[in-house]
């Protein structure tokens, strides 16, 4: 193995523990390695399922540093997996099946629906309760129309792992959480669910480049535990503020990337 090669893979690494550490705190992370494995010669299609390899072990990281948030909640898990591999799945399927050249030049866009999400889904979500009180079926509509949100999430994540987190979060945000820590938890597991099952399919149809993803890989499990350890003991108003930042600077990456 020559000395390119090795750099390439050093860089790899460390652009994974950067990601893991951002796909932790606040979803994002992806924009930090996916990019990295582009420039380092690997097609835009093969790195996106490329990431989506090397992310999932920090997904599992850093969901297991929040399980005594998640297992308060235990409940709502089995039904959170459920959906996650549902839309996964569906969402893997279709990058297999479509050129990513067009959808591209719409995740911009999905990316600052999701930002504005996050900073007033709060807002939003008390109006939504508001009109839930009206009465039981109101409460169903909304609840169905909830689910049907988590669903399309999923199948976007399949799709383009890029954004997946802070898209949980801002969904997380208008469905009524307010815990942190809880969102950041199950942003985690949903975000492994969906990549396990992508994974699955990317695998055998040979979309994975497993030696620059393997190198990945290590640095976003490091990066992504240590992380999520850390922001357990942070104030909840810091978390927010660097999850609003990413955010914002997530979506101009992807704005300038896709139409300059």
């Amino acid at each position: 193995m020559n000395l390119g090669i090795l750099m390439d893979l050093f860089i790899l690494f460390a652009a994974g523990i950067l990601g893991g550490a951002i796909n932790s705190l606040a979803g994002g992370g992806s924009f930090i390695v996916f990019p990295v494995m582009v420039f380092s010669g690997i097609p835009p299609i093969i790195a996106n399922a490329t990431n989506t390899f090397a992310a999932c072990p920090g997904y599992l990281s850093g969901a297991f540093a929040f399980k005594s948030e998640l297992l308060a909640h235990k409940k709502e898990l089995p039904k959170i997996i459920a959906i996650s591999l549902l839309g996964g799945i569906i969402g893997a399927w279709g990058l297999t099946q479509v050129s990513a050249d067009g959808f591209e030049r719409v995740v911009p866009w999905l990316l600052l629906f999701a930002t504005l999400l996050f900073i007033f889904g709060g807002q939003l979500n008390g109006m939504l309760k508001h009109y839930a009180l009206r009465g039981t079926r109101a409460t169903h509509i909304l609840n169905w129309s909830l689910l049907g949100m988590f669903f399309l999430v999923c199948v976007y994540g399949g799709f383009f792992n890029a954004g997946l987190g802070i898209i949980l979060l801002s969904y997380m945000a208008l469905a009524g959480y307010q815990d942190i820590n809880l969102m950041n938890g199950i942003k985690l597991l949903a975000s492994a669910a969906v990549s396990i099952i992508a994974i699955v399919l990317f695998a055998y149809d040979g979309l994975i480049a497993w030696k620059e993803g393997s190198a990945a890989l290590i640095g976003v499990v490091v990066g992504g535990y240590f992380a999520a350890r850390i922001s357990r003991h942070l104030p909840q108003s810091w978390v927010r503020s660097f999850v609003i930042m990413i955010s914002i600077a997530t979506t101009i990456y992807f704005f300038y990337a896709n139409y300059t």
